[in-house]
């Protein structure tokens, strides 16, 4: 094969469903495109009205490619050939773009998008065609071909494409606003944290931990979900919450059968409070409906008297296989399974109120100052910025507040 691959199309997907919003998604698509990429400092880039173009600038295509596959308000791309809009370019493009050493059945699909281009799409068609089979022992399958020749032509240039990579599809992160997810170390809310991207919001994490209870592990665990799912925005900022204290308080004054419930609702009103500070406008979570004790309806109503945030969770109706299912496709599920406890698991009572009363609550929580104690885990939060690809952790200074 005498050519390399020198360029990217990128097609659309929802995008294309957005009429006077359109040219702002596109705009999202391309900063998300470049961030996820930043990596690769010798690409190039131009959108347009229907399509994306990645100038590759000799960067490594199938890694740019395993990259761009992540990022969402993708319908699909190809590696792709540039060459002059002229008959014999074309043709030598496909040619030499093609290792026709071994036998295959192919279809070639013109798109004429210069109407004048003096060839029509169904003669380019006929003359890529010609050439191939006089020069190989391919065949032509209309149907089920092994190999589909994409030429697309323009009045700048031809572009030669014998592949289509899906996309990662849904919206541009970004478009759909921002969201404060609860991340444990578990399986549902990564799961979740990608169903709010896939969406188009943008999102930071927010993750309680309770040293010495829960390990460093534990907190590594986090931080290393966090990065396999920073590729879906081009990256990710962690706040850490250290809970210890007001977890213990919990426990010192209320019965332990609402140690669970109270403890959501602390991490509801922290979440909130970060949430504000941050300028999102929705807190999400991984919590489906009876999968635990603190996820029945009941459980749910109590935590959700807290806050007046609107309250995503975009699990809520999946069974646990499905859940799962979405973390093996998004390659969280090994990462999640991990045996370092968060500090929800170390501390789960053994009968645990699965019909918690609001004002039982409230009568536990008057029992000791928890406003004065949520403001302290709010203060010494510290934050990561999380990116693909870096293992390490840099903490941001005291002004991100």
């Amino acid at each position: 094969m005498a050519y390399r691959y020198d360029h990217i199309l990128i097609r659309y997907g929802e995008l294309s469903l957005k009429g006077k919003n359109r040219n702002s998604f596109i705009k999202q698509l391309l900063a998300n495109v470049k961030l996820a990429l930043k990596a690769y400092p010798g690409l190039e880039f131009e959108k347009q009205h229907d399509r994306m173009y990645i100038y590759l600038h000799d960067e490594n295509p199938e890694a740019v490619s395993e990259t761009l596959a992540k990022v969402f308000g993708i319908s699909s791309f190809s590696l792709a050939v540039k060459t002059e809009p002229d008959m014999d370019a074309i043709v030598q493009a496909c040619m030499e773009s093609l290792d026709l050493s071994e036998k295959k059945t192919f279809k070639v699909a013109a798109r004429r998008s210069d109407k004048n281009f003096p060839v029509i799409s169904d003669q380019i068609n006929r003359i890529v065609a010609t050439a191939i089979l006089k020069n190989s022992d391919w065949k032509v399958d209309v149907r089920t071909p092994d190999v589909k020749i994409v030429v697309e032509v323009h009045s700048d240039a031809a572009y030669i494409m014998t592949d289509k990579i899906p996309g990662a599809g849904g919206y541009p992160v970004g478009v759909g606003g921002k969201a404060m997810v609860l991340l444990s170390g578990g399986i549902d809310s990564p799961v979740a944290s990608y169903l709010m991207m896939k969406r188009g919001v943008h999102i930071e994490c927010v993750h309680f931990s309770a040293p010495p209870y829960t390990s460093q592990n534990a907190q590594d665990k986090v931080m290393a979900l966090a990065e396999l799912i920073s590729p879906y925005q081009g990256e990710i900022l962690v706040h850490v919450v250290p809970f210890t204290d007001l977890q213990l308080a919990i426990y010192q004054n209320a019965d332990e059968s609402y140690a669970i419930t109270l403890m959501r609702r602390m991490m509801m009103r922290i979440a909130t409070k970060l949430a504000q500070k941050r300028h999102c406008q929705a807190i999400a979570t991984g919590e489906s409906i009876g999968q635990v004790a603190s996820q029945t309806l009941e459980s749910m109503q109590a935590i959700n008297a807290v806050t007046t945030m609107p309250l995503i969770r975009p699990v809520v109706c999946m069974d646990k296989v499905e859940i799962i299912d979405i973390s093996k496709k998004i390659n969280t599920y090994e990462t999640s399974i991990l045996p370092f406890e968060d500090c929800c698991t170390i501390f789960t009572p053994k009968n645990p109120v699965t019909k918690p009363r609001i004002e039982k609550c409230e009568r536990y929580e008057s029992r000791f100052d928890w406003e004065k104690m949520v403001d302290w885990c709010v203060d010494d939060v510290k934050s990561y910025w999380i990116h693909p690809g870096v293992s390490n952790e840099e903490e941001q200074d005291e002004d991100l507040f």
